[in-house]
């Protein structure tokens, strides 16, 4: 069974996959399998350059900076940025997946639904967070301003929108009852109640 892990930025997605890892389920963390194609698949790589010139990548490094700041004001070409990458995730996620034994996987996309890669998961799983709590949280994970968390929640679908598509909801506001969230959900699956 694949279960898709969303939530918006600094909703704390990344905080209730841990939670599902430290309970033994297997976890694919879609961006941190972008980023690591981005430096390493050679048509990812050839395809980024042509989109972004030859700033796109320093020292065979991608320039993650120059790239963020073209595609998070430039919707279309986050498009066509998403369209080289997501094929590449989804080809590489299709092989992790066949090799897992778990009884479940979780899949965390920061853009799940946006991509429709939520018909492509038997669950889904939303974690949600009040905005001013995610503000705060980026700026201080990322050291950016508020009007670059924005810039990039702008680019995301809104919680309400997601909540219509979504399975589950996770709200990430306290750490214990989020905890106790991931473990009730973890034993309807195991018990076959969902």
């Amino acid at each position: 069974m694949i279960v898709g892990l969303t939530g918006g930025i600094g909703s704390g997605k990344t905080y209730v996959a841990q939670l599902f890892k430290n309970l033994g389920v297997p976890i694919y963390i879609a961006d941190i399998e972008a980023k690591k194609i981005m430096h390493t698949n050679a048509e990812v790589k050839k395809a980024i350059c042509s989109l972004f010139g030859d700033k796109a990548y320093q020292e065979e490094s991608l320039n993650r900076k120059f790239i963020a700041d073209k595609v998070f004001e430039n919707k279309a070409l986050l498009k066509k940025l998403n369209a080289i990458v997501h094929p590449a995730v989804a080809n590489h996620f299709k092989t992790w997946y066949e090799a897992q034994k778990f009884d479940f996987v979780i899949k965390e996309s920061a853009i799940l639904f946006e991509t429709g890669g939520d018909k492509k998961c038997d669950l889904t799983i939303l974690v949600v967070a009040p905005e001013e709590i995610r503000i705060k949280r980026v700026m201080d994970r990322d050291a950016i301003t508020e009007k670059e968390v924005k810039l990039r929640m702008n680019n995301q679908w809104s919680d309400e929108k997601k909540k219509k598509l979504a399975t589950h909801i996770i709200e990430n506001i306290d750490a214990y009852y989020v905890k106790k969230q991931v473990n009730n959900f973890f034993l309807a699956i195991k018990n076959d109640f969902i």
